[in-house]
């Protein structure tokens, strides 16, 4: 996968430049500023949004909640986001050392492998949701026999299996390249052969949008359109639960955030043809890219903004945590007053039993 938002190139193509073709890169460096300022503005805030509403995500399914299929679904869908946001501080830093990847080459194989594992397990897992969904809701009895939370754990190790493999090629073709006084991380599809590099270059991203965008919203739209045919003959017999509310946003919001990189990434094959598109490609791939990362947080807030049962589990656990916080302060007051009472002494003081906690 290319880092698109490098400076001496957000495209494959242009990492193999000549001295004149990279001074002229340099010059146009003060047009992209500003751009590069609000990719690391995005990448921040989503880093830190991200980090916690993933971790509240995670919290909340693992140890607040009954252990159900959707909590499994949802959680391993958490961990993916989480695990990335983790990894977005080396691109913070790629950016604002002015496109000096300082890392080395493993970390370089490593960030870019975790950014395309993320998106294959998103996309893989809103599909899981969406079947599922269809299933549980359609087909009732059968669901009722066969879907289980073991049989729900073997389907994402599954998933994070296809999406570890499919994430390979950053682990084979990511490498870095030491232009004048910089280190780049960039895919190294291949240096000596211009037509190799291109057909590797296009094996990868068609494999990339085929598989990690076009079937699965495929899958998912054909399961949403036989769910609302059957919600419809069934004149309000299946109910749409707010769960069903909370996967549609999801969806919605992962094809929203992920759509435009998956076209640029159409578009970038073109340049092999037809270099017209260079200034384009340059001006949407960095915004492009941070809409991509965005989705890692937005997640999160669609959870608690829409699932009625994750509110009610995050309002009495943060109800627990104040009405403890308040009778360990009100303990300490009252210890610290009878401390400074002459003649009384805190072992003196019968302890008071502690109320169990509500959760």
């Amino acid at each position: 996968m290319v880092d698109l938002s490098e400076e001496y190139g957000n495209y494959t193509y242009e990492y193999y430049l000549d001295d004149e073709d990279f001074q002229d890169l340099k010059d146009k460096h003060g047009q992209k500023e500003a751009m590069h300022i609000l990719s690391v503005v995005i990448y921040i805030f989503c880093f830190v949004l991200g980090l916690i509403g993933n971790g509240i995500v995670i919290w909340v399914t693992a140890f607040k909640s009954k252990t159900t299929v959707n909590s499994i679904w949802l959680l391993n869908l958490a961990v993916a986001d989480f695990i990335f946001v983790l990894f977005l501080p080396f691109y913070i830093d790629y950016i604002l050392r002015n496109f000096h990847w300082d890392f080395g080459v493993i970390m370089c194989k490593l960030n870019s492998f975790v950014l395309v594992m993320n998106m294959y397990a998103s996309v893989l897992f809103l599909t899981v949701l969406s079947v599922d969904r269809y299933v549980s809701l359609v087909h009732h009895d059968w669901s009722r026999r066969h879907r289980s939370a073991g049989r729900a754990w073997l389907v994402c190790a599954c998933v994070w299996v296809v999406a570890a493999a499919m994430s390979c090629p950053a682990l084979i073709f990511r490498d870095t390249v030491r232009l004048h006084d910089k280190i780049v991380c960039f895919s190294n599809f291949d240096a000596h052969d211009g037509r190799t590099m291109a057909m590797r270059h296009v094996a990868v991203v068609a494999i990339r949008t085929t598989v990690g965008f076009l079937l699965p919203f495929t899958a998912i739209c054909v399961t949403g359109v036989l769910l609302i045919v059957k919600v419809k003959r069934s004149g309000g017999s299946v109910r749409v639960s707010s769960f069903t509310k909370t996967v549609s946003a999801v969806i919605l919001a992962f094809f929203l955030c992920w759509a435009p990189f998956h076209t640029f990434s159409l578009m970038e094959l073109s340049i092999y043809s037809s270099p017209a598109l260079h200034n384009i490609l340059k001006a949407g791939f960095p915004l492009a890219n941070s809409l991509g990362f965005f989705n890692s947080c937005i997640n999160p807030l669609l959870y608690m903004l829409l699932g009625k049962k994750m509110r009610h589990i995050l309002k009495r656990a943060c109800f627990s945590l104040t009405k403890r916080s308040l009778r360990e302060l009100s303990q300490s007051l009252s210890a610290t007053e009878m401390e400074s009472v002459p003649g009384v002494h805190q072992e003196n003081v019968p302890e008071e039993p502690v109320e169990s906690s509500t959760l």
